[in-house]
């Protein structure tokens, strides 16, 4: 069977620097229909549980580690661990301190598993290929799956230009680093399906890069 990608939407709050909004959230999966990971975890348990269905969790892939897009991943890990697999949560490890604002060290479900840049996670016959891209936060990665002409985003790259970066733990000449050397040597073709939001392609976001540089200065 070959793998596919399915989308949801769950609708919660992003808290940071002592504010909270409130925010819609992509959620995606990829797999057949056997197994699959989750891309993002947020705000609704019960939602991606059901997406999910019967199929085996491979992992609980995060993109980083923002409150909006992690806060649900252990429960989610949990509940489709057994004692023959535990389902580990995938994180870059440069964003232990944002997970942590979240997910306290040594409180409950506060494991994860490190990821690497360059690392690849395989699932229902296709690969995702873990990009570090930080800026949005130290740890923030895409997950490209070249068999299916995607990438997955985050908050790093969307539609019309860089994610947000005026908070703590961001940096607006990081991020924009990372999708001109690493984002934007990906097919041009490439789908963008990003953390929030519609999805864009890489072609069509290369031609703005030196606008957001200006409009970042």
């Amino acid at each position: 069977m070959n793998a596919r990608i399915e989308h949801l939407v769950t609708s919660g709050t992003f808290s940071l620097d002592g504010q909270t909004f409130d925010v819609d959230n992509n959620v995606w999966l990829v797999g057949d229909d056997s197994e699959v990971v989750v891309v993002d975890a947020p705000h609704d348990v019960e939602a991606i549980a059901a997406a999910v269905g019967g199929r085996r969790l491979l992992a609980v892939l995060a993109t980083h580690a923002h409150d909006d897009h992690v806060r649900r991943a252990p429960q989610l890990a949990e509940r489709f661990s057994d004692a023959d697999h535990r389902v580990p949560v995938l994180l870059h490890p440069a964003d232990r301190q944002v997970w942590e604002l979240t997910h306290p060290a040594g409180g409950p479900g506060a494991g994860t598993t490190d990821l690497v840049h360059g690392e690849v996670v395989a699932v229902g016959g296709t690969e995702l290929h873990v990009l570090h891209t930080p800026g949005h936060t130290p740890g923030s990665v895409s997950f490209y799956a070249p068999s299916l002409g995607t990438v997955f985003t985050g908050d790093t790259l969307f539609a019309g230009g860089p994610g947000a970066t005026g908070r703590s733990f961001s940096s607006f000449p990081t991020i924009v680093a990372s999708i001109r050397d690493v984002l934007l040597e990906l097919p041009p073709e490439t789908l963008v399906r990003t953390g929030h939001g519609q999805g864009t392609t890489i072609g069509d976001e290369a031609p703005h890069l030196q606008e957001w540089i200006a409009r970042g200065r």
